[in-house]
């Protein structure tokens, strides 16, 4: 009994271990695709992003690429560029207040 415990524990740690590799060489692609599209002022940013707010780091990265892939890009994107579209994703409507009296 303790040996069939032993090894579905190894199946799950290799499991594990694999796919903690996989997300590793993703993520390396992911900087590596960054680091061709954006000049170091704006990668650094992105990397500070992918610190504090990795929800909206991946959001980055699709838009960066889609963006690449469409051919809207030319030449790197600016440290100024990706703060606007960091602004455009993140703007939030004001919120409107209404007094009604009765």
């Amino acid at each position: 009994m303790e040996e069939d415990e032993e090894k579905q524990y190894q199946k799950n740690m290799r499991k594990r271990v694999s796919e903690a590799i996989k997300a590793a060489q993703l993520e390396d692609q992911k900087k590596e695709v960054m680091r061709q599209f954006l000049d170091d002022a704006a990668y650094e940013r992105l990397m500070n992003i992918r610190l504090s707010n990795p929800d909206l780091y991946n959001q980055l990265v699709k838009l960066v690429v889609s963006l690449a892939q469409s051919n809207r890009v030319t030449g790197k994107i600016s440290e100024t560029q990706l703060k606007s579209i960091l602004a455009k994703m993140t703007s939030r409507p004001e919120p409107k207040i209404e007094f009604r009296h009765k």
